[in-house]
């Protein structure tokens, strides 16, 4: 069974250069933040950077903290579940089924016979996807 819930995320714009992520990352780390998920892509000649917290809380208090300059809290949809072949074809004609258009995904297998995704949808599909999926 799979399991979708909805989750807040943050996003900031970095250099693209070697080791802002890592320097990023390591300061939420010695801040205590536990990240739920995280990734980070080239947006022009900079970095995007989205974080996933487990706490929204401890994440904006130690982003403050850090002078971390992120972006408001925005929703991403949290996927896990049993790995099977086509478990992210399945997904996806689900959420088409609900007129729903998908703005990004990312999905992995997790190892263990188990596989996770986010994804994301425009802000204004955000309770339609949540009531469609069932998710929390």
């Amino acid at each position: 069974m799979d399991t979708i819930r909805k989750a807040d995320y943050f996003s900031m714009e970095i250099p693209n250069k070697t080791g802002e992520g890592a320097r990023v990352l390591g300061a939420l780390r010695d801040a205590g933040v536990n990240l739920l998920a995280f990734t980070g892509f080239p947006a022009g000649r900079r970095a995007q950077l989205d974080f996933i917290p487990a706490e929204t809380a401890s994440f904006k208090a130690a982003a403050r903290k850090l002078r971390m300059k992120v972006g408001s809290r925005k929703t991403v949809f949290l996927v896990e579940g049993d790995d099977r072949v086509g478990a992210i074809a399945e997904l996806c004609d689900r959420i088409a089924a609900a007129g729903i258009n998908m703005t990004a995904m990312d999905a992995v297998s997790a190892g263990n016979g188990r596989y996770a995704a986010m994804f994301w949808v425009d802000p204004r599909d955000v309770n339609k996807t949540a009531k469609a999926l069932g998710a929390s």
